[in-house]
């Protein structure tokens, strides 16, 4: 198991939390995960023979927001 903390821009509300969240839980692979508005990022623990960080980061941006190097 693997554990990072994405850095996500774009993030204003509750519900812009949630759609992130929502994303990243569709996911298979996916162990933890906790997102923080106020900080901008996410925690996500994952399995990574099953998932890579990678993937993440894409279903993050395809939610509509940004991930940040």
């Amino acid at each position: 198991m693997q554990t990072e903390k994405i850095k996500i821009s774009g993030m204003s509300c509750g519900h812009c939390q949630a759609a992130v969240e929502k994303s990243i839980k569709s996911l298979n692979g996916i162990v933890g995960l906790e997102v923080l508005l106020k900080e901008g990022q996410a925690q996500v623990s994952f399995d990574e023979s099953k998932i890579s960080l990678k993937d993440i980061r894409a279903s993050i941006e395809e939610a509509g927001y940004s991930v940040d190097n």
